[in-house]
Order: structure tokens, then C-alpha cells, then sequence
């Protein structure tokens, strides 16, 4: 969960505005933009690929022998995903439901930030509604099919295959990954900890970087209303074996009045925000069988919550280095080494019932490091009654941190406290084994197992009283396990229509962040728990998927999930002494059952549409000690998500996206007194060929500028309002 610069995640039904006034400069200059490319023709071809899809459509044949997976070292291709098996295989034969973001869509977006870029899938979602443009990165938790929101992402993030989750709070740094170098984004919205251990409790979005092939350079250029300022650029090389890149973006916003107007007072202001990203890679094919890289990075990011003293910033570095070794006859070798540095820093207002004046009330600063290491082995396809490829693989990490807090009560008395310092570390690590099992063309099974072992040490809280009463407190170092299976089938009795089921169990650490650092948000405060134990999940989902029609693929998967100890902010009986309202705890289970529905459809070779909805029904089963949640839907977690977007291509005129997102009725709390309604937002982007490499753009989300509720946590806060924005772009020029 986040600071009081967070807004919460709720909202409120109100009729949809006609258009404002103010888009039409916007609108008129968008269109005097894209006349002056008039006549203009494109060099590059027409559309690459719908705007997500789960498998390849009618046209995609089957082979007559069976689909051997492709050795690990190798990259996903075009048509291939890499996540859902660590393996790249044809996305029609992966025994998970999995969802892609082609790069040619990346680019068509009217979303500005990755986290709303994301979220255009109804299954993804963050925590908090409002984007990482006004929200800092502890409200920015990933979820997948409505599985328990919150702060910390019950989902994993991997960038090629490196976790990004933050090592202390598991929150996700979206605007530390920069887009232009995206080759695209996979989504596997089911338990992955088989796979991939602790933080894939609900499934893994990982995002693929380009590659490296040939000397490139591109950039993107952009200005908009709220102040916004947007520079991207991406420049790649080779000479010989060796090849490199180095790619920046830089951005900058005034933001919006996040407080709604009836309650704005006079110290609310806007939101502006800003932050830079350094990302470098360099790597070198040694031989033909032995492949090595490397790569580092720099971020900053600097947040106004909407008054003075409501502020974040993030300082980031993080490195890496891996090699490739493949064999003759004992398969492919895959090693990753990684490591980051990070500090975050809040602080928090004390804000007077009229907003007429405020004060500080805290800061936090939040060192954190981490450092891991993944060894992945391949074995050559071997037969055995059909085709085994089999996969073991062990990785290690180790996270680190502490939130130094110092506090400002209005009236200090003996008891008060000043300083509280409390942290920890954690270690982890597990081994894996997968079977991927080829019956014929139309059968396969997949099995994977892993057992995690995790271990929480160090563990300490240090508090300064205002009477200068120091108390430390060291918690019990604590030990857990976790044996994670998972069993898949994929069938296909006939070239148009396949049909996938699986089971799974999975888990989650409990973080440091969840462990050791309260926080709050707005006038509510939360307490950690160092006596929390890991969420543990089971879990299935089955589907069909038919590409019956050219160009049209249907798909529908139902899944049912039952989680067991979520690490939930359960609102308490009595406040602490302190006043605190609220504490994490285990909540006892819950049951997130649902279905997914998608309709990709290329209507022409101009033409492509893509329908999408996802029902979730979160329901609270057992909550020893809250009687009173029994039957509650969970907080955050609207039952009701779906997205419509068409996109038209030709390139001798433009390029246009128009996108309708649709979130239904929500709770803010636990005990659903806080009901929200929901909204509808529409987004649009355009594109035009200048000359040579060069194109003019404009993009606007929310373009109706539908005012709508993004929180309630003790103040009412807003969702952005329309944004737009107007740039130029160069595409890989050579």
C-alpha cells in the first residue's frame, strides 16, 4: 500500500459528460498535425499483429510431428511466447492461457505509462486505478484475475527473465521500464510458482526486450496539457560478435487536482512528477555455442502527492550479467547473476479537517538491496512414447532492508515516538523440474515441480521515544517451505479449436515491507506483522480457444482459485495505541472463481478489433477473529472488467487506435461500507507518415474527460482527467 500521495483505488458511477471545451485545441491541432503529412507514403509495411491474442488463428497449421520446445537460450520469435513454459514454444501449443502485447500494438497505444499500458488487458490490473504518473510505486501492486489486491504484487514482473519486483515491498517501479526497447509483453494469469517460486502466487507478466541484430536508432518526442513532457530514445550497434544498446526516457508532468473540488482546500495543488531511466546492454556471441551479456541501469523518480508535504522519490541501479552455453548432446546451459540498489523515500502529511493547513507527519527512508542468481539446465528432446523435453533449473536471492522513519507529533508527550527504524532480510531459494510431454500433434501434458525454501532473519525494530526511552525489539528468525505442482494438458482434435486445462498450487512470501513497515494513507494508518505467514493458493483453470473463422479467434477460460492466509489489511476491533486503525494479517481464505472472454478479430488487412471481459467473484470464505468479512467481496477488486479496442492501419494514411476500458461497481474496504460505482473511459491515438523514418502522433486518454472517484481513504481523490498529447517519432532508422 502507498503513502498518503496514493490514491485509493474506488470509484463512483456518475453520467458520462458530453465532451469538454477544452479537448478541441487539442483536437484541432491533432489535425492539422496529421494534414500536414497528407499524400505522404510509408516505406514500412501494413498492421503486425492484433492488440493481444492467446494463439495464432485459423490460418496456423498442424504439423505432422510433434512440437519440440526450442532450447532454453533461445529467444521468443515472432508467434512464440516464452513465459508460460520457460521455453519459447508456438503460442498455440502452451498448455497455460497465456495473453501478448505485440510490440507494433506497444507502439499504437494512447496509454503514456506502462502500468496503464497493462492494464488495457481486463485481467491485469494495479492496486490503485490512478496511474504511476500521480502514484508512487507502493500502490502500484500488480494483480491478475482479481486475486487479492493490494500494494504488493501477487503476481510477478520479470524483464527477460530478471524479477523486478522490488526487494523490499514486492511493489512494481513501472516507470523504471521504458518501453521503446520492448519487444513485447506476455501475461500468464494463472499460479506460477512451479516455475517461478514466491511472488508468481497469481501469475507472471514478463516484458521482452528486442533484440540486438543490426544498427538502429529510434525516438519519441511529446508534449501535452498537464505540463507533460516525454523523450524516448534507443540506439543499438554491432561490430562482429559483439553487439549493444543503450536506450533512455525521460519524463515530466505537472499533474492534476487530485483532491475532488468539494473538498479542496487551500493547500492542495497538483501532482507533478518526474523521472529518468538509463538502460545499457552489451553482449557477444564467443562462439557458437557459447553466448555472454551484461547489463545495467539507472532510474529516479520524484512525486508530489498533491500538497507540500506529501512527496515520494525512488533512486534505482540495477545490473546483471548471464551466459548461454549449448551443447551437442547434453542440451542448453542458462545462467543469470543479478543485483540492484535502491532507496525510496516518503513523506507524509498532517492535513487539518478543512485542508486550510497541513504539517509534516512523517518520513520514511527505505534503503533495500538484493542480489540473485538462476541456473536453468535443458535436456535434448529425448523419446519416450511420444517426445519429453525436460527442464531443471535452481535459483537463490537474497533481499535487504530497512524503513528508517522519523515522526512529528502535533503534541509530543513522553510516550511520543520520534524514530523507528525496523527491517530485516530475507533469503530464498529453489529447484525446479519440468516435463514437457508431446503425445502426438493433438496432445500435450505438461508437469512441473518445485520445492522453495525461504528463510526470514535479522528481523529488528528500533524505537526512540519523545521522554528519550530507546526500545529495540529483534524478532525470531523464521523458517518456511513450500512444495508448488502444476499439471497442464493442451488438445487439439481438430486444426481450429484447442483446448487447455490446468491445475496448480502456488505461494507468496510474506515481504519486509509487510513484515517490519507500517505506513499510511490519507488519515489511516497500518500496522506490519512480523508474525505473518506465506499466502498459499490453489487453483485451476480450463479453456477453449477456436480459430474457426480467417482472421477471428474466440477464446473463453474459466479459472477458480481458493487462497488460503491472504495478507490482508483487516480493519481493527479497537485502535492501537498509536491510532492505528488497520493491521496486516492473514485473513483465513478467500475464493477468486471467474472467467476471461476474447474476441481477436482482423477484419481486413486495415482492420483489426479485439473485444475482452473478465468477470472475478471475491469472496471472502474464512476470517477468524473478523466474523463480520465472512461473505464480503475483497476490497479493491471490482467483479467487472472489459476492453473494446479497433485499430485501422494504412500506411499511405494513417495509423488509429480507439479504446474503450470499462471497470464495474467496487468496494474501497474490507467491511464493503465504502461502495463505489464504476466507470468507462475512452482512449484514442493516431499516427501519420511525415517523410523518410519520421512520423507525426497524438494520443488522448480519458478523452470524454469523465470525472470519476479513484479513492476514499479519509479524503476523496480523482482519476485523471483527459490527457493529451502530440509528438514526432523515429522509427528504427539503420
Amino acid at each position: 500500500m502507498s503513502g498518503p500521495c496514493t490514491p485509493q483505488s474506488s470509484l463512483r458511477r456518475s453520467p458520462l459528460p458530453a465532451p469538454h471545451l477544452q479537448l478541441r485545441p487539442w483536437v484541432l491541432l491533432l489535425a492539422l498535425l496529421l494534414a500536414t503529412g497528407a499524400g505522404a507514403q510509408s516505406s514500412d509495411g501494413g498492421g503486425d499483429g492484433l492488440v493481444a491474442t492467446t494463439g495464432a488463428g485459423a490460418d496456423a497449421g498442424v504439423s505432422s510431428e510433434p512440437s519440440v520446445p526450442a532450447p532454453e537460450d533461445a529467444r521468443p520469435s515472432a508467434g512464440t511466447v516464452i513465459t508460460g513454459t520457460r521455453l519459447p514454444r508456438p503460442m498455440r501449443d502452451v498448455p497455460a492461457a497465456t495473453v501478448v502485447i505485440p510490440r507494433a500494438e506497444i507502439e499504437r497505444s494512447p496509454t503514456l505509462t506502462q502500468d496503464a499500458l497493462v492494464r488495457t488487458l481486463p485481467s491485469a490490473t494495479t492496486f490503485r486505478r490512478t496511474p504511476s504518473l500521480v502514484s508512487d510505486p507502493t500502490a502500484q501492486g500488480l494483480n491478475l484475475r482479481g486475486l487479492a489486491p493490494s500494494g504488493v504484487a501477487r503476481s510477478l514482473v520479470l524483464l527477460d527473465g530478471i524479477p523486478v519486483n522490488d526487494p523490499f515491498g514486492g511493489w512494481i517501479f513501472w516507470r523504471s521500464l521504458p518501453r521503446l526497447g520492448l519487444e513485447g509483453i506476455e501475461v500468464v494469469p494463472s499460479g506460477s510458482s512451479a516455475l517461478y517460486g514466491s511472488a508468481a502466487l497469481g501469475g507472471v507478466v514478463q516484458l521482452v526486450s528486442r533484440t540486438i541484430d543490426r544498427p538502429e536508432l529510434a525516438a519519441d518526442l511529446a508534449y501535452g496539457n498537464l505540463g507533460t513532457g516525454f523523450l524516448a530514445a534507443r540506439a543499438a550497434d554491432t561490430w562482429g560478435p559483439v553487439r549493444a544498446s543503450l536506450e533512455t526516457e525521460l519524463l515530466s508532468s505537472d499533474g492534476y487536482p487530485l483532491v475532488v473540488a468539494s473538498q479542496r482546500g487551500p493547500i492542495d495543488t497538483d501532482t507533478p512528477s518526474n523521472h529518468a531511466v538509463l538502460n545499457g546492454r552489451v553482449e557477444s556471441d564467443v562462439s557458437e555455442a557459447l553466448h555472454v551479456f551484461a547489463h545495467a541501469g539507472l532510474f529516479r523518480e520524484n512525486q508530489n502527492g498533491g500538497t507540500r508535504s506529501t512527496t515520494a522519490r525512488v533512486e534505482l541501479a540495477h545490473f546483471g550479467a548471464g551466459a548461454r552455453l549449448r551443447t551437442e548432446g547434453r542440451g542448453t546451459f542458462a545462467l543469470d547473476v543479478y543485483g540492484r540498489l535502491q532507496r525510496f523515500e516518503q513523506q507524509r502529511a498532517r492535513v487539518a479537517p478543512d485542508r486550510a493547513f497541513e504539517s509534516t507527519a512523517a518520513s520514511q527512508d527505505v534503503p533495500a538491496d538484493d542480489q540473485g542468481a538462476l541456473l536453468v539446465w535443458t535436456a535434448p528432446a529425448w523419446a519416450w512414447g511420444g517426445t519429453h523435453v525436460l527442464t531443471v533449473g535452481a535459483d537463490a536471492r537474497r533481499m535487504a532492508g530497512t524503513s528508517q522513519e522519523r515522526l512529528f507529533p502535533p503534541e509530543p508527550a513522553p510516550a511520543s515516538t520520534l524514530l523507528r527504524a525496523a527491517g530485516g532480510t530475507q533469503l530464498s531459494g529453489g529447484v525446479f523440474l519440468q516435463d514437457l510431454y508431446t503425445v502426438s500433434p493433438a496432445l500435450e501434458l505438461s508437469a512441473a515441480l518445485r520445492m522453495d525454501l525461504w528463510r526470514n532473519t535479522q528481523g529488528e525494530q528500533h524505537v526512540e521515544r519523545a521522554s528519550g526511552d530507546v526500545e529495540t525489539t529483534a524478532f525470531d528468525s523464521r523458517t518456511e517451505q513450500q512444495l508448488s505442482p502444476r499439471l497442464g494438458v493442451r488438445v487439439r482434435p481438430v486444426n481450429w479449436l484447442t483446448l487447455r486445462a490446468s491445475g496448480y498450487r502456488a505461494f507468496r512470501a510474506p515481504t519486509l515491507n509487510e513484515l517490519y513497515r507500517p505506513f499510511q494513507v490519507g488519515t489511516v494508518l497500518t500496522a506490519a506483522n512480523a508474525d505473518l505467514r506465506a499466502e498459499r493458493l490453489w487453483g485451476a483453470e480450463a479453456g477453449v480457444e477456436t480459430g474457426l473463422f480467417q482472421g477471428l479467434t474466440a477464446r473463453v477460460t474459466g479459472f477458480w482459485n481458493v487462497l488460503d492466509d491472504a495478507v490482508t489489511n483487516v480493519t481493527l476491533a479497537e485502535p492501537l495505541p498509536d491510532g492505528t486503525t488497520r493491521q496486516r494479517q492473514n485473513l483465513g481464505r478467500a475464493r477468486v472463481r471467474g472467467v476471461e472472454v476474447g474476441v481477436d478479430w482482423r477484419l481486413s488487412r486495415r482492420w483489426t478489433a479485439l473485444l475482452a471481459y473478465t468477470f472475478v467473484d471475491p469472496t471472502v470464505l474464512l476470517a477468524p477473529g473478523q466474523p463480520e468479512l465472512v461473505g464480503r467481496q475483497l476490497a479493491q477488486d471490482p467483479r467487472h472488467r472489459g476492453t473494446a479496442i479497433v485499430s485501422f492501419e494504412d500506411p499511405a494514411l494513417l495509423t488509429a487506435t480507439v479504446q474503450l476500458r470499462v471497470t464495474g461497481p467496487q468496494y474501497e474496504d474490507d467491511l464493503n461500507e465504502r461502495g463505489m460505482g464504476g466507470y468507462a473511459l475512452v482512449d484514442v491515438a493516431a499516427s501519420r507518415h511525415l517523410f523518410w523514418k519520421l512520423d507525426v502522433f497524438g494520443a488522448v486518454e480519458n478523452l470524454f474527460d469523465r470525472e470519476y472517484l479513484a479513492g476514499r481513504a479519509g479524503v476523496d481523490t480523482l482519476g485523471p482527467p483527459l490527457t493529451a498529447r502530440v509528438g514526432l517519432r523515429l522509427r528504427d532508422v539503420p
